[in-house]
């Protein structure tokens, strides 16, 4: 009961910490994702995330690909399998793609400014490049490890009989008599911080 209290609070608490929106990510853009832009779009002001799929300085900017993702109340990128198509997200000045790495999280606010056609495999994918304007890397998820029981091989409401060094062969229904019980393990990423780049910023 006790783990199963400590997991609903610390889910309760993850939830609250993702419900804040930070300021520079507030406002309203269209309902536009990367796999539903034309030409038509460009010059259409989004607010996009995703994974970095690939970091890429240049001379004097820095380009993403970018798996897009579903954004959550706090307009982070969902932790979901499903997405909405991959973009190219580019800034001026130099991002280092050590921080910027692959699988962070990022959350963008820019202009889509053209549509850029690639290779993915043997596969020809058309691109929306986005001019990024506001950006906001996501500090890294933190791994949490549940291990109910200690034996692997135990089920804790087996109805059989029981060898017990005191009281020999006997029938029950219950909790294993020596009472292995469950730990929960919360492993912190590397990056625990939000990190922000302004718009003003090159």
């Amino acid at each position: 009961m006790k783990l199963k209290t400590l997991i609903i609070v610390t889910a309760a608490a993850a939830l609250a910490a993702c419900s804040t929106v930070p300021e520079p990510l507030q406002g309203t853009y269209p309902a536009l994702t990367p796999e539903d832009v034309t030409a038509r779009d460009i010059g259409r002001e989004v607010r996009w995330g995703g994974v970095i799929i690939d970091a890429r300085p240049d001379a004097d900017r820095t380009c993403f690909e970018v798996l897009s993702r579903n954004l959550d109340r706090s307009m982070r990128p969902a932790a979901e399998d499903l997405t909405q198509g991959r973009f190219i997200a580019c800034r001026g000045g130099f991002l280092d793609p050590e921080v910027f790495a692959k699988g962070r999280e990022i959350t963008l606010l820019g202009e889509v400014s053209a549509l850029d056609q690639r290779k993915i495999g043997e596969f020809d994918y058309t691109y929306p490049v986005l001019s990024a304007g506001f950006i906001t890397l996501w500090p890294e998820r933190p791994d949490v490890i549940i291990n109910n029981y200690a034996d692997p091989f135990y089920d804790p409401w087996y109805w059989g009989p029981y060898w017990g060094p005191r009281y020999g062969r006997y029938w029950g229904y219950g909790r294993y008599p020596y009472g292995y019980g469950g730990r929960t393990t919360v492993r912190t990423g590397g990056s625990t911080e939000r990190v922000d780049v302004p718009a003003d910023v090159n």
